[in-house]
């Protein structure tokens, strides 16, 4: 019955009965005016240093979809569109090691993406692969002749037959296709065949990268591409001449993304030596490439490192701190790390050129879009090379500010706080809180923010936000993110509310105006908030956790729970029960908003119906909308704007006393 129910809820808001509304009642630029930002890809210098490609994605609401293609900055001048495909997207843009050609992955017409060449003065594309199912990811040899790819393994002929005779179905965790590495050669007339690198039944490909004069392939693989596998992963060095396959890495736990030393004699490589709850720190280490002691190199580090790239000058890596991402030196002979100023806020994308010293990223703070910037890394100059930031140049989008408090149990608590642009701090506003997923992730200070939630509009009708981060969040140290193990959702718990009670006592907000909102791990503690706090008015859940129990049966990551409950439920039932939202289902009477996806596997679906039976049985106003086709997130663009209409009118509702009619468009009748 309940299922009934919540399909036609969805018929009701999807149906020409529901009245028209203008978006004009909506302050600030529209819903679709925020989804339209052009979004920057991550990007890629030529060799020399001079020239840069990147990608840019753009709604296409025709197609309810996105379209993507590489634009070029050449000798550092002013961007343009270098690609056209007319019904996929370009993606995955990289220079030939000689600079004269420009590679790519692209669809056109193809069961799966192919590998495409163009100059980098224009023309026509041509293919340069035409392999089964598509390539997953490729890289060049140094000759400039020929790619090694990935690819996923077709359908096995016996697994065909099997659907003709007796339908679709899988054996979980079961059956799966492996992936391995191929090789390419580049034929300017015709697509070449490939021919195989690797065939093992015993394991699949990850992350693979060539040595410096192109004779071995270091990769990371596993017995299988099951997710809860990944833990399994191993790393060996492949002779392209002889074909044999050396183990270097064979230790307990996940180990990979092996990158080469610049004189090929070390493999630089992320690990967790052999820890891999998802909370403890990841390291780099490196070991020699004939296999041997391995190092750590990243020890006094208390963050997650991300590899970026071993150059002579040292090894380079990203990471988090606080809510800012930043770049950082490793010298592998002495252990030193340094981590480099003069750059925006947050960094990301960062290309090296041949010198070791030229380099493009992809940066923004808290008064610009995403933009590509390129600099040199011993003398930061940056120089800015877009200017996607003049798209939102007449929006009024207020003020981002990192704010401080202590929680109830004393732990510092940082979080953003959007203010309005006409904020008076002699007057009370409402606020609405927004809380991040993860639970490792972090919220950081962003001009704009789209997805679900209409962050630009309530702050042009007048609303603070607030965005904690949260015990467990990233960019704080491996202590901080263990805070909450054992004690999910509590301690959440208590860092949200603190942090509204904080803003509360400074005065600027109306404690009768307070909501929040999350999705994934902060859909759960969204949930958490619904049945164990009575702060606030109004609660949107995303994609959350109602019951540890049910998810722990359900997800596609048994782990998570087990790492962060510290036990399955068969072995500690109360642990289970002391972070459910559905323990305290009775306690609940905040008007709550449920929004889910109908194909989720890594929240699955049935939490959301267990919340909103208990909140219907005991008489709390609810809503449940079901994204048709979705997983774990809301990717298409019309789909999104739903999901801003819906939580729109159920703030605006319970916060606002406003009443809102999501808009529908009747054709007339001719």
């Amino acid at each position: 019955m309940q299922k009934m129910w919540t399909l036609l809820l969805i018929v009701l808001l999807s149906s020409p009965l529901f009245p028209q509304g203008g978006e004009a009642n909506v302050p600030g630029p529209s819903f679709k005016d925020v989804l339209e930002l052009k979004s920057i890809g991550s990007p890629v210098i030529s060799p020399c240093g001079s020239h840069i490609l990147f990608t840019v994605r753009e709604v296409d609401w025709d197609k309810n979809g996105d379209d993507t293609e590489i634009w070029l900055s050449r000798d550092q001048g002013e961007p343009f569109q270098l690609t056209r495909t007319l019904d996929g997207s370009s993606s995955s843009p990289s220079w030939s090691p000689d600079g004269k050609w420009i590679s790519f992955l692209a669809s056109r017409g193809d069961k799966g993406q192919q590998i495409y060449l163009i100059r980098p003065d224009g023309g026509e594309a041509f293919k340069v692969t035409d392999f089964a199912e598509g390539i997953n990811s490729y890289i060049w040899f140094p000759s400039a002749k020929s790619f090694v790819f990935s690819a996923t393994n077709p359908q096995t002929d016996m697994l065909k037959s099997r659907e003709k005779d007796y339908g679709r179905f899988e054996i979980e965790d079961g059956e799966y296709r492996l992936t391995h590495l191929w090789t390419v050669k580049i034929d300017i007339n015709n697509p070449s065949e490939a021919k195989p690198l690797t065939s093992s039944e015993e394991f699949t490909v990850g992350s693979y990268d060539l040595s410096p004069d192109g004779t071995k392939i270091a990769f990371d693989h596993r017995p299988d591409p099951l997710i809860n596998s990944s833990t399994k992963a191993d790393i060996s060095i492949l002779d392209i001449n002889s074909g044999e396959i050396t183990p270097i890495v064979t230790q307990p736990g996940s180990d990979g993304n092996p990158e080469w030393s610049p004189d090929g004699k070390w493999i630089v490589f992320r690990t967790k030596m052999g820890d891999n709850r998802y909370f403890i720190n990841s390291e780099l280490a490196r070991i020699p490439a004939q296999g041997g002691q391995i190092e750590i190199l990243t020890k006094s580090f208390d963050e997650n490192p991300n590899l970026i790239d071993w150059k002579k000058q040292g090894i380079y890596f990203s990471a988090s701190e606080r809510v800012f991402i930043r770049l950082y030196h490793l010298d592998p002979s002495t252990g030193k790390i340094e981590k480099l100023s003069g750059f925006p806020e947050n960094i990301s994308g960062i290309s090296f050129a041949d010198d070791g010293n030229t380099i493009a990223f992809s940066g923004y703070d808290r008064t610009t879009l995403r933009e590509i910037y390129t600099t040199k890394i011993d003398h930061i100059k940056l120089k800015v090379l877009t200017h996607f930031t003049e798209e939102v140049s007449d929006w009024r989008l207020g003020t981002r500010e990192v704010i401080i408090w202590k929680s109830k149990d004393g732990t510092p608590i940082e979080g953003i706080l959007w203010k309005p642009a006409d904020f008076d701090p002699k007057k009370t506003y409402p606020l609405l809180v927004n809380i991040h997923g993860g639970p490792t992730g972090t919220s950081r200070p962003v001009l704009v923010s789209g997805g679900v939630y209409p962050y630009v509009q309530w702050l042009s009708k007048g609303a603070l936000i607030l965005q904690p981060n949260y015990r467990g969040s990233a960019g704080y140290g491996e202590s901080f993110r263990s805070l909450n193990v054992g004690n999910l959702g509590v301690g959440d718990m208590w860092d949200v509310e603190s942090g509204v009670k904080y803003l509360i006592d400074q005065g600027i907000v109306n404690s009768d105006q307070v909501g929040a909102m999350g999705w994934s791990q902060g859909g759960y503690i969204s949930a958490f908030l619904s049945t164990n706090s009575t702060m606030f008015k109004a609660l949107s859940v995303g994609a959350g956790i109602s019951n540890w129990v049910t998810y722990y049966v359900n997800t596609d990551i048994h782990p998570f729970t087990r790492h962060y409950l510290k036990a399955t439920p068969w072995e500690d039932m109360e642990v289970y029960k002391k972070t459910s939202p559905m323990t305290n289902i009775n306690k609940a009477q905040t008007p709550t908003l449920i929004q889910h996806g109908e194909f989720d596997r890594r929240v699955p679906i049935p939490n959301a119906y267990e919340l909103y039976q208990g909140l219907q049985d005991i008489g709390v106003p609810v809503k449940l909308i079901v994204y048709k086709d979705f997983g774990h997130g809301i990717s298409r663009p019309k789909e999104q704007l739903a999901s801003q209409w819906h939580n729109w009118q159920w703030f605006a509702k319970y916060i606002w006393n406003e009443d809102v009619e999501i808009p529908i468009e009747q054709k007339s009748k001719k």
